[in-house]
């Protein structure tokens, strides 16, 4: 028996291989089919089915390139309906791998599809289950993904609550829990780094699996959620609906322009310039109005936030040798437009006399000599870790919803910058440039150098709004 957790760090998601006796089973894969096909070879294995615990709102999985590229057979749990070719199961049915039994457990709360899918071994004895969204290490999936749902989140929460208790608390304590995510995923609130325990240690130590009442669970669930990403609803539709085969995004999206040709193609008011270099690189040098979004750092769910919509057509300039990454990662949350990359990168641009701009940095002791003569600055973290500790009479802006604040300031002002490590805060920065906005100034080092200054700080009670 092969049970291989395939572990993205990039989007915190966890795509699973079984194997026995040359089937095998893949479970929630990412977009690009390549690892998945070469894992087949390398086992000897024939893929027999492609389990999807639930139509993921936060990357475009890989189950229809994957079917289609070996003829195995897409699996849902009940109350999935799709517009491609796939199977939807019964509660309790079960499906081999070889002498391995995936039993199908429908566990609704997450959204109104999801399911677990329990794994017995020969001796039908539980090994593990996958648990998708509906449980975390640490936490359970939000109950606010649900496509076109007329329920409401408490109603989603409530059976969640049902679903814990009722299909996976009982099983054997030994049981591995296999989730779809782990920590830096939105698709929970408190999730850990670990990507996987034992089903008794998340009885001890995960608020959901305690002994609590319903009405206290569906609270603790449904407070301090924080709207999802205007990409989640897109994604989760293309799971549902289907999308472009990834090979041909991949050949369209990977051409190398020249200068005259890559301007050529900038000077359509609709494409964008995606910047993936590192922070400081943009921050020095970079075309103007470009986005910048580091292919170093948590790229695909910060481009979802950014890019505001998916049929966006996308200029890049990368690293020499990474521009088909880009283009791979970009397709992971069905950013399918590519147009093409600029060949020699940045440099060619420069090279040939283009025009450039740049963002103002300081590092944080200039920063604090500024702070302490009133300057206006924008804190982009997440609202929990500006509340965790923050400079006083800072704007929380956080960087997940800049679109909806950006009209709350004067694009003539001078804001300071910053974000915990410098990575966010040049995103922020680039797009409020791209917006007009003249006099930014970057952080270096983020939170994370301030704090190393010795400035006192505070919590949320000394925030500005």
């Amino acid at each position: 028996m092969k049970v291989k957790q395939l572990y993205t760090n990039c989007l915190a998601q966890g795509a699973y291989y079984i194997s026995h006796n040359g089937e095998a089973a893949i479970i929630d894969p990412l977009r690009e089919t390549a690892p998945y096909l070469e894992l087949l070879k390398q086992n000897n294995d024939t893929l027999k089915y492609i389990f999807e615990t639930h139509f993921h709102a936060d990357f475009v999985s890989g189950h229809v390139d994957l079917a289609n590229a070996t003829g195995a057979k897409i699996v849902f749990g009940p109350n999935a309906e799709t517009s491609y070719n796939s199977y939807t199961a019964n509660d309790n049915e079960e499906f081999k791998i070889g002498q391995l039994t995936l039993k199908v457990l429908h566990t609704p709360g997450h959204t109104l599809e999801s399911s677990c899918y329990l794994l017995t071994d020969i001796n039908n004895k539980p090994h593990c289950i996958f648990t998708g969204d509906t449980l975390f290490i640490g936490d359970v999936g939000r109950p606010d993904l649900a496509i076109k749902s007329t329920l409401t989140q408490e109603d989603l929460a409530g059976m969640l609550y049902d679903s814990l208790r009722n299909k996976i608390m009982h099983l054997p304590d030994d049981t591995i829990v296999y989730p779809a995510h782990g920590a830096g995923s939105a698709c929970g609130k408190n999730m850990s780094k670990e990507t996987f325990d034992t089903l008794g240690n998340q009885k001890k130590t995960n608020y959901a699996l305690q002994n609590i009442s319903k009405k206290d669970f569906v609270y603790e669930l449904t407070t301090g959620i924080t709207p999802a990403p205007q990409y989640f609803s897109k994604n989760a539709l293309l799971n549902k609906s289907g999308y472009k085969n990834y090979e041909d995004v991949i050949n369209s999206g990977a051409k190398a322009l020249d200068v005259s040709d890559f301007e050529k193609a900038l000077h359509d008011q609709k494409t964008l310039v995606l910047d993936v270099r590192k922070p400081e690189e943009f921050a020095a040098r970079h075309i103007p109005n470009s986005i910048y979004v580091g292919l170093d750092g948590q790229f695909a769910p910060w481009v979802g936030t950014v890019i505001e919509h998916l049929e966006t057509p996308i200029l890049i300039i990368a690293p020499e040798g990474r521009e088909a990454e880009t283009v791979m990662r970009l397709s992971r949350v069905g950013y399918d437009n590519c147009i093409g990359f600029l060949k020699g990168g940045f440099d060619s641009w420069e090279k040939a006399g283009k025009k450039t701009a740049r963002i103002d940095t300081v590092n944080a002791d200039q920063y604090i000599e500024n702070y302490s003569k009133g300057i206006e600055t924008l804190d982009v973290r997440k609202k929990g870790e500006y509340d965790t500790n923050h400079l006083e009479n800072t704007h929380n802006k956080p960087l997940d919803f800049i679109y909806d604040w950006l009209n709350d300031f004067n694009k003539d002002s001078t804001y300071y910058i910053n974000c915990a490590g410098g990575y966010r805060s040049v995103i922020a920065a680039s797009v409020l440039k791209s917006k007009g906005f003249k006099n930014l100034v970057n952080v270096v080092g983020g939170f994370g150098a301030i704090e190393k200054t010795g400035v006192t700080t505070c919590k949320s009670t000394c925030a500005k709004s």
